[in-house]
């Protein structure tokens, strides 16, 4: 079961504040793309509809159905990003007394470091598939509650800069160029997505 999950929001915000290096920004990243993506479930559940038509509550209804399994992975990742930083910290810390060992340990710090790429890509992924639901939500849901998803959509965009933040870092570290080439594309197409999935007076 994911630690996080069994903690208090009190014991959950000391965490993060703790000198401990996990949980750290991507953790903090995924957290608040789950949060982003609650609010729109949220808006999506409401009774009132923006125009309160049969149409609009089903699409709706699709959309918070949607969400919710994407909710449910980023608050995974909150787990899964610590515990990818946690693997790059053990590998760092191998012996390196013979050339064997060296060459050992830049082969698990390698690894570590595409295992630390891929958690803030998955967030990246879950918010632009989240932000696709936030259009439909944003045009939809009701009138009364547009700053709601207002404050969904934000958090999802936040959250996709931040893990972005930590991509970047982690692919510096990566010596596969390819493999640098190909996830810096991915995340720039990704990135570019959810500025064009904005819906209009976001």
């Amino acid at each position: 079961m994911n630690q996080y999950a069994r903690l208090t929001l009190p014991e959950l915000l000391e965490a993060f504040a703790s000198n401990q290096p996990v949980p750290g920004g991507g953790s903090a990243a995924a957290l608040t793309g789950a949060v982003g993506a609650s609010l729109l479930i949220m808006v999506a559940g409401l009774p009132k509809t923006r125009h309160g038509t049969d149409e609009e509550r089903s699409a709706l209804t699709a959309a918070a159905a949607r969400l919710r399994p994407l909710r449910d992975e980023l608050a995974s990742l909150i787990e899964r990003d610590s515990d990818a930083y946690t693997s790059v910290m053990n590998a760092y810390r191998l012996p390196r007394s013979s050339d064997v060992e060296q060459a050992a340990r830049r082969h698990a710090i390698d690894e570590a470091m595409r295992t630390a790429t891929e958690a803030p890509m998955a967030t990246i992924r879950a918010c632009e598939r989240a932000m696709r639901e936030a259009e439909v939500i944003a045009t939809s849901g009701a009138a009364s509650a547009a700053s709601d998803a207002a404050v969904g959509i934000e958090l999802l965009k936040t959250a996709a800069r931040g893990a972005g933040l930590n991509v970047d870092t982690n692919l510096a570290a990566v010596k596969d160029d390819e493999y640098v080439k190909r996830v810096s594309q991915e995340q720039r197409d990704l990135e570019q997505a959810i500025e064009e999935l904005l819906p209009s007076g976001s």
